[in-house]
């Protein structure tokens, strides 16, 4: 399912089937900045998130309508996506007790823009937006982050290989985990290399899977390629980083 000109944000909860381990997704699909697939890198992703315990907060954040171009809805040109981002890790942080959440096992996961709107907002703590309520009190940087197939990471620059300046990685930056296709036709691989480069000179701890094949868009839907298993490989870096437990 694919929808556009979201004007109004909307979050969705998936809670645990069975165990819940206490911790929880924020879940950015992709799209360009234009569309968002919310069933390939949305509902797809909360089934397999739930179903190991974990909280899945499905986000419908805003895209622009048709008076805009695709690129001119990304951050920084239109600040949409990365307000909703941090308003959405400040609600569930607020709601955790209630939600039966750790508050500090809140992480983000996206792909393709989702996956650049991961770094955004693993970078940017200080909200765009004036408070509207409690909630925004609480913080708004993600405890880890999951970047797959991340675009937009090396725009708004003119150089080959630097990180979109809008991206100001920190040693307070989060744990980030990233994963691409060299044959990604949509966004180069240098994408999720320039942002591995930032995070590792900024002492930040990451790891990084690149396959030779694999394209753009996969999300969990199966292939023929080693990619296609890169749902087990984020399970057991969660449990290396003290997300989840064996």
């Amino acid at each position: 399912m694919v929808v556009g000109k979201v004007s109004r944000p909307t979050m969705t909860v998936y809670s645990p089937k069975g165990k819940n381990t206490g911790a929880a997704v924020v879940v950015f699909p992709g799209g360009g900045y234009w569309v968002l697939f919310m069933d390939l890198e949305g509902t797809d992703v909360c089934d397999w998130l739930t179903s190991k315990g974990i909280t899945c907060v499905l986000l419908k954040y805003r895209v622009p309508g048709e008076h805009l171009s695709p690129r001119s809805g990304a951050y920084p040109n239109s600040p949409i996506a990365l307000e909703d981002a941090q308003r959405t890790v400040g609600l569930v942080r607020f709601h955790a007790a209630e939600w039966g959440i750790h508050p500090n096992k809140i992480g983000v996961l996206g792909f393709s823009a989702g996956g650049h709107l991961v770094a955004a907002v693993s970078t940017h703590f200080k909200r765009l937006y004036r408070a509207v309520d409690a909630a925004d009190k609480e913080s708004c940087r993600p405890d880890f982050g999951v970047a797959l197939y991340p675009g937009h990471m090396l725009a708004h620059t003119s150089k080959e290989f630097e990180l979109n300046p809008y991206v100001p990685v920190t040693s307070q930056t989060p744990p980030t985990f990233l994963l691409q296709a060299e044959d990604d036709p949509i966004d180069p691989v240098k994408n999720s290399l320039v942002y591995y480069a930032a995070l590792k000179r900024a002492g930040v701890p990451v790891e990084m899977h690149l396959y030779a094949h694999g394209g753009h868009g996969f999300g969990l839907r199966r292939t023929k390629f080693p990619i296609t298993d890169w749902p087990q490989l984020v399970e057991r870096w969660l449990k290396t980083i003290g997300i989840t437990s064996e």
